[in-house]
C-alpha cells in the first residue's frame, strides 16, 4: 500500500542524485580566470628556492620566471602578483630600495612584459615592508608610522612601477588617503589607464607570518602593525575604508585575509558592487597544506576553501594554490 500525503512534495535531493544534475544547478564554479598567482622574487640566477614555512611555494630569480609564468598562462590565470625578497644590505629605514629602477620588482616587470607582452597581467605591491630595516609598511619615527611622509614615497613607488610596465598598482600599506594621491599622480603623468587595486580591508592578522618570512621582513619587524592595519573585531569600519577608497579612485578592492573574513567579503560586495578580490594568505595556505600532508584533511579541502570565496562574492582569489590549478580543478 502506498501512503500519500506523509512525505514532502518537494524533494531537494532529486537534483543532487546524479553528478550531471549537480553540475546543472551548481551556483558557483571555479576556473583559472578566478585566480591571481603570487610570485616571490629573489636575487641571483637560475634560482628556485622553496620557502621553509610554505611547502610547495618558491622564490624565483628573475631569469627563471618563465618556469612559473608559462604554467600560469597554460592554466588561464589572468594576472600574477610580484613580491620581492630584498637583500638585507639593500634595506634602510626609509625603504629607499623601493624606488630603485633596477630593484627586483622592476626587473621582473620588464622581463615579463618583454617575453609575454600582454598575455598576462602584472600586479605590483605598493608598500615599504620588503625594503625597510624595521619591517613596517611605512616611515617609522619615534615608534610611530608617519602617514603623510609614507604616502610621499608610495606615490613615487607607484609611478615608477607604472613606468616599468605594471598593469595593476596595489597599495597594501593601509595609509589613509594614499589611493587618491596615487591616482592623481598616475593620471598627471599619462597613466590614467593603470588600474588601482586597493588593499582597502587589510586586517592586523596573525595569518601573515609565513609571507613575512618569504619576503624577509619577519625577523626585522619591530612591534606590530595594529596602528595602521585594521582591528579584526570590526566590520563597519571595513565598509568605511572601502567607501573612502572608491571615492579616491580605486578600481578594485581587496579583503585580506580570506577564510576568517568571508562575512567581510560578502558585506563589501553587497554594499558596493565593486570588483572584490580575496587573499587566501600564507597562514591559511600553510594550515590547509599541513593538514593535508598529515592526512587530517583530503585534497578536496583546497577546492572547498577556494570555492567559499566565490560564494561569498569575491570576483577573484589571490592564492598560492593558483600554481596547482591543473590538479585542483580536476
Amino acid at each position: 500500500m502506498i501512503i500519500t500525503g506523509k512525505y514532502p512534495n518537494l524533494r531537494m535531493r532529486r537534483s543532487r542524485k546524479e553528478e550531471w544534475s549537480r553540475r546543472l544547478v551548481r551556483e558557483n564554479t571555479l576556473s583559472g580566470s578566478d585566480f591571481v598567482l603570487p610570485i616571490f622574487l629573489t636575487d641571483g640566477k637560475n634560482k628556485k628556492q622553496e620557502i621553509k614555512l610554505m611547502k610547495g611555494v618558491y622564490r624565483y630569480s628573475v631569469d627563471n620566471l618563465s618556469v612559473i609564468i608559462d604554467r600560469a598562462i597554460k592554466n588561464k590565470i589572468p594576472m600574477v602578483a610580484l613580491f620581492p625578497n630584498t637583500k638585507i644590505k639593500l634595506k634602510d629605514k626609509s625603504g629607499s630600495e623601493a624606488l630603485n629602477e633596477n630593484n627586483l620588482v622592476s626587473k621582473a616587470i620588464v622581463k615579463i612584459k618583454k617575453k609575454y607582452n600582454n598575455k598576462i597581467g602584472i600586479m605590483c605591491d605598493v608598500a615599504l615592508d620588503p625594503y625597510t630595516t624595521h619591517g613596517h609598511d611605512g616611515i617609522l619615527e619615534k615608534n610611530e608610522i608617519l602617514n603623510d611622509k609614507t604616502i610621499e614615497i608610495l606615490i613615487k613607488q607607484s609611478l615608477m612601477q607604472a613606468q616599468m610596465g605594471c598593469d595593476v598598482i596595489a597599495p597594501s600599506d593601509m595609509m589613509d588617503g594614499r589611493i587618491g594621491e596615487i591616482r592623481k599622480e598616475l593620471d598627471k603623468n599619462g597613466y590614467e589607464n593603470i588600474q588601482l587595486l586597493s588593499y582597502a580591508v587589510k586586517y592586523s592578522s596573525s595569518f601573515y607570518g609565513p609571507f613575512r618570512d618569504a619576503v624577509g621582513s619577519k625577523k626585522a619587524l619591530q612591534g606590530n602593525k595594529k596602528t595602521y592595519q585594521m582591528d579584526y573585531s570590526n566590520l563597519n569600519e571595513a565598509l568605511r575604508e572601502v567607501s573612502m577608497d572608491i571615492k579616491e579612485g580605486a578600481d578594485m578592492v581587496m579583503v585580506k585575509p580570506g577564510l576568517p573574513y568571508l562575512d567581510i567579503i560578502k558585506a563589501v560586495k553587497d554594499n558596493f558592487k565593486i570588483p572584490v578580490l580575496a587573499y587566501q594568505v600564507s597562514g591559511e595556505y600553510s594550515l590547509i597544506s599541513s593538514a593535508i600532508n598529515n592526512k587530517i584533511l583530503n585534497k578536496e579541502a583546497i577546492y572547498e576553501s577556494l570555492l567559499s570565496f566565490k560564494r561569498a562574492g569575491a570576483n577573484a582569489i589571490i592564492s598560492y594554490y593558483a600554481d596547482y590549478l591543473d590538479k585542483i580543478l580536476k
